[in-house]
């Protein structure tokens, strides 16, 4: 599944190189801040408030989620929130008839971290596997 077909989009153009790409410090910041991310995933998990945890990854403001881990405390390149697949819904980030289609992709939340990631070019979903 593409991410933009989740966001029922269709952006076109190229890609940058890798190496240009913010994406190789979010790997960076994941990597570091795994655990935290996980143990956020499972407390969501287990106080019921979702089986479908997602973690938002910006490098700006942003009214969605909570914030969890911020990059100018952290003196990282991203910042992180937490949230759920029922408020991307609730926000229309995910479209109601896409729903099934993105549980149906959704990777187990033990062994993956959901990261919508946000760049000024749009946002797609990744799962990232935890360390």
């Amino acid at each position: 599944m593409e991410p933009e077909e989740l966001l029922n989009e269709n952006r076109g153009g190229a890609q940058k190189p890798a190496a240009d790409s913010p994406l190789v410090s979010l790997q960076r910041d994941l990597k570091m801040f795994s655990e935290s991310i996980r143990e956020v995933a499972v407390e969501i998990m287990v106080e019921g408030l979702s089986r479908y945890p997602i973690f938002i990854a910006h490098q700006h403001e942003l009214k969605l989620g909570e914030l969890i881990l911020d990059r100018f405390e952290l003196n990282t390149e991203w910042s992180i929130h937490a949230s759920t697949l029922e408020e991307f819904l609730e926000a229309g980030v995910v479209k109601p008839e896409l729903k099934d289609r993105f549980i149906t992709n959704y990777k187990n939340p033990k062994d993956f971290m959901c990261v919508f990631v946000v760049v000024p070019e749009g946002a797609n979903f990744v799962f990232v596997p935890y360390e």
